[in-house]
This record gives C-alpha cells, structure tokens and sequence, in this order.
C-alpha cells in the first residue's frame, strides 16, 4: 500500500513531523509522484537550506513557485503525465508578511507608509520570524490563485506543532485582544504616548539620533488600524484552509524514539484540533538485511571464499545489521499501537543520502507503491 489512497482528490497536503526526518525530500517526492499522475503541483518549503534546490536542479528557490525543467526530469526517467508539472519554493517569512500588507492595504498610500515604518520593519521581522502563520498564508494565497492542482507544504518541526495549528487563532486573538484595543483607542496609550510631556521626550531622542519616533509611531498605530479587519478575514481565511476535506496532514516520523515520540503527540493534536489526518510515514526505516540472523551459519557460508578471519568479521556486522533491522521493526510496531489505528507507511532507508532527482525518484517508488 502507498500513500496514493490518502492523498486522492486532496488539494493541499501539509506534511508534519520532527526535524531530521527526511520532510522536506518526502514533500518533494509527493509532488513528484503527483506531477507523474498528470497533476500541476508545487512543493513549499521552509528549508532555507539549498538541498531542494540541488535536488531538483534549480540554480535558487525564491518566494515564488519555479517551474522544474520537464528536460532534468526525464534525464533521471521522470515523465510528468498529460498536463502534468512540477513547481517548487522556499518560504521567506518577512516576505510573505509583506506581501500580505500589501494584499489588505485599503490603498497604496497606506501599504507604502506602513512598508517604509520603521517600528513596521523591526516588528514585522519579529513577527514574520514565526514560520508557521507565514507558511499558512503563503499556502491560503496559491490555493486561492487556482494556478496549482495540489499544494505541498513541508512545515516547521513539531515542536512548533501547537505553534503552527494555533497560528491563525493566536492572530485573531492578538488582533481582538483588550491590550491591541487599548493602544489603538483615541483615548488609551496610544493618546498618552503622544501627550505634551511624552512628546518632549521624543523631541530629544529625535535631535539625538535623528529619527522621529512619535512621528513613526502615530503612522504604524493608524496604519495598523486600517488592515485590522482584513488580517481578521485571512486568519479565518487560513484556519479554514487547514480544516477542508480537500485538505490532509501526513505526518513524517522515523524509528527513533524522539521523533516517534513527536509523531504521536502531534498525531494525537491533529484528532483533538480536528484536522484532517491521512496518515503516518515511518522513514529511513534499517531494512532487513538478506541471509541467514545466525552469525555462525553467515561465517561458514563465507568462510571458503574469505578465509575464516574475514568471514567472521562480515558475520558479526551482519548480526550487528539483523539487531539495527529487529530494533526498528520493534519501533515500528510500537509507533504503530501509539497512533492509535492511524494508517501507517513504513519507507526503508535508501543506499546513499537523496540529493537528486533520481534520489527524489526512488524515494517517489517507496511511497506510492
């Protein structure tokens, strides 16, 4: 069985997981599995890291989908079907964040005053320095182009799990919270920030350093006002987005007992939030080595072309393969009865790190089936 059955029909699959794990090389493989069955598909990811780039070609990823070459496919046996496409990016956070002030900006006199603040710039970093809502918002923005048959996003680690699942309500909440509404009223914080004795204060800091903070300030409160009701509309937008049925979450583990660990606790978050779960991928799982688990039958089947010293060498790391092959079964089986009847893919560790599009291809192979 392959992942073919979970991700059938969906538009946007998130793909979840500890670090370390191999997310971002199974999000690529995903789309290009679906670029072969004739989807028009891309891949984000938030790996500021070149492996995908390298992997599939392409000299930079940038905050914009690129096409792959359909020529460096083929040159690994990689045939996209009838209308068929493969597109990739990387997520530049204080970007997206950007681009979407300028998306609910109620004219471009406000989105250029804001962009060009100063206190904008220094919070909107801050801001824009959690991955999670930016990648969201990134994704609510390709859907709704209808540019791309399917989306796949690899997102932070799932220790960001509550961070990324909460992102839009962590918004709106901020956005309609008693502190934001205290410093945007005429007559709260905001009106005494800029009362006669604050206002002295600043006048020194400006001759000083020659910045004009009140100035700045008054223009990023007003500012700010004014896409309030549009960062509302996206954060719902985005919350559900996250919740569709043409949405699923694979979540991406290993053997080990951390990321196990992590798969489950997220597992368990996706069913209490509500979201919809395709299933689990347990990668670089240590295949089961060939012959026989006796060290002693491996020596005397090797020892008359080897000699005896050899052979019992080869033995002993045959046995110390059958032990690493036994442990992530165990592993395995485990994660298995943690999840709690989730469906479960188990990916074996591949000869060599995937570092191309014929790497990508093989992995492509142990996930569809």
């Amino acid at each position: 069985m392959g992942v073919e059955a979970w991700i059938d029909g969906r538009r946007v699959i998130v793909c979840a997981g500890p670090g370390g794990v191999g997310k971002t090389t199974v999000s690529a493989a995903l789309a290009l599995g679906l670029a072969e069955r004739g989807a028009r598909v891309a891949v984000v990811t938030i790996d500021p890291a070149r492996r995908l780039a390298d992997a599939l070609g392409l000299d930079e990823l940038g905050n914009e989908p690129r096409l792959v070459d359909p020529a460096r496919l083929a040159a690994h046996g990689v045939e996209p079907g009838p209308g068929g496409e493969l597109w990739a990016m990387t997520l530049d956070p204080k970007h997206t964040f950007d681009e979407l002030v300028e998306q609910l900006a109620p004219d471009d006199a406000a989105r250029d005053a804001i962009l060009a603040n100063r206190i904008y710039q220094q919070l909107s970093g801050a801001v824009a320095g959690s991955q999670e809502f930016t990648a969201v918002a990134k994704l609510h923005e390709l859907h709704a182009s209808g540019r791309f048959d399917a989306l796949v996003l690899d997102t932070p680690p799932t220790r960001n799990a509550l961070d990324f699942l909460d992102a839009p309500d962590r918004l709106l909440g901020f956005l309609e919270g008693s502190a934001l509404r205290t410093l945007l009223a005429p007559t709260g914080l905001a009106a005494r920030v800029m009362g006669r004795g604050t206002g002295v204060v600043f006048s020194v800091l400006q001759r000083v350093t020659g910045v004009d903070l009140l100035t700045d300030l008054g223009v990023f409160l007003r500012s700010l006002g004014g896409l309030l009701d549009g960062f509302r509309a996206r954060a719902a937008a985005v919350k559900a987005l996250l919740a569709d049925p043409a949405t699923t979450f694979l979540v991406v583990a290993s053997p080990a007992r951390e990321p196990a660990e992590e798969a489950v606790f997220f597992v368990e978050r996706l069913r209490d939030a509500g979201m919809p779960l395709g299933g689990v991928i347990v990668n670089r799982v240590t295949p089961e080595p060939p012959g026989p688990a006796d060290p002693g039958a491996v020596a005397a089947a090797l020892e008359a072309r080897l000699g005896a010293a050899l052979a019992r060498r080869v033995a002993a790391a045959h046995a110390d393969a059958v032990a690493l092959a036994a442990r992530a079964r165990a592993a395995v089986a485990r994660l298995g009865r943690d999840v709690g009847g989730a469906p479960l893919l188990v990916v074996p560790q591949l000869g060599g790190d995937v570092h191309d599009v014929g790497g990508l291809a093989r992995l492509r192979e142990r996930l569809f089936g």
